[in-house]
């Protein structure tokens, strides 16, 4: 970790709501005044669109039915490794952008499915901002963990995540409930492995948590709203909290645990705002302290 260039990294499976969080961490970035660089998950990704659909054929020829963009040998993860190092160490980097549709193509002229050419930073910046899936991910031959100052897991109960990739996949991308389905399998033996051991990595985790019935994330119509919903936001080390200021500015919020408060869905925003805001304040200062 660097007190220089501190590094905030957001870890959350496709359809988790991360980018979401994204845009809170933005709004605060914008209101007080922090020139972020912002890294995307997706830009470490080994393969384009194409190749990784030959990946996963060869992979399944091969008897190896669960190769995924959730799975280390599908990303550049020493690549990412080696840059959060870097930019700890001196706050340069680099990192491109992985097109998905065609308002990004015409955005970064360059096709859907392909990856942009790789740029450094800025040359100055505040803070380094990751979103993706591999943010607080150790391995046998990478711990990226041990990089980040303050590492954030979101993460919602997994028929509710399932639902909402469902969703998502089928109005944004035109795949099939069955596609999705297939995916989603595909993916789990990965998920186990290497997406959520990352959530104890972290240092705080927000998990939300439907309070309708999401029995069969298959046949669902529609995905649980922000009022149909409570989050669970849990502190790796609660020391420093301010718990009851929390529990008297969130109404309806409660403690389930020592280090975990309940608060309802629709009040994620306001929760993030009041918990995030301070930690990042205190990097930019320490930042400043020895810069």
């Amino acid at each position: 970790m660097s007190a220089k260039h501190p590094i905030i990294s957001v870890t959350g499976s496709s359809g988790a709501g991360t980018t979401s969080v994204r845009r809170t961490f933005e709004q605060i970035f914008r209101r007080e005044g922090v020139n972020a660089v912002f890294i995307e998950g997706d830009a470490y990704h080994r393969y384009n669109r194409v190749e990784m659909r030959e990946e996963t054929e060869r992979h399944k020829a091969d008897g190896d039915h669960s190769f995924s963009h959730f799975s280390p040998e599908a990303n550049l993860l020493s690549e990412l490794e080696e840059m959060f190092e870097e930019y700890g160490r001196k706050g340069t980097g680099k990192t491109r952008h992985y097109v998905h549709d065609d308002d990004e193509a015409k955005c970064y002229g360059c096709p859907p499915g392909e990856f942009t050419d790789w740029e450094p930073f800025p040359a100055e910046s505040d803070l380094l901002f990751y979103e993706g899936l591999h943010g607080a991910v150790v391995t046998e031959d990478c711990n990226i963990a041990q990089y980040p100052d303050l590492k954030i897991g979101v993460v919602p109960v997994i028929n509710l995540e399932w639902i909402q990739k469902i969703h998502r996949d089928r109005s944004t991308r035109g795949y099939t409930t069955e596609a999705v389905t297939d995916t989603i399998l595909r993916r789990m033996p990965d998920y186990v492995h290497y997406i959520c051991p990352q959530f104890t990595e972290t240092t705080i985790n927000f998990q939300r948590v439907p309070i309708v019935d999401t029995s069969n994330p298959f046949v669902a119509r529609w995905i649980p709203t922000a009022d149909e919903s409570m989050v669970v936001i849990r502190f790796a080390d609660p020391r420093g909290i301010d718990f009851s200021y929390l529990l008297s500015m969130i109404h309806d919020s409660f403690m389930s645990r020592a280090n975990s408060i309940v608060v309802p869905g629709g009040k994620l925003d306001i929760a993030m705002q009041l918990i995030l805001t301070p930690l990042i304040l205190q990097l930019i200062e320490r930042k400043r302290r020895v810069s």
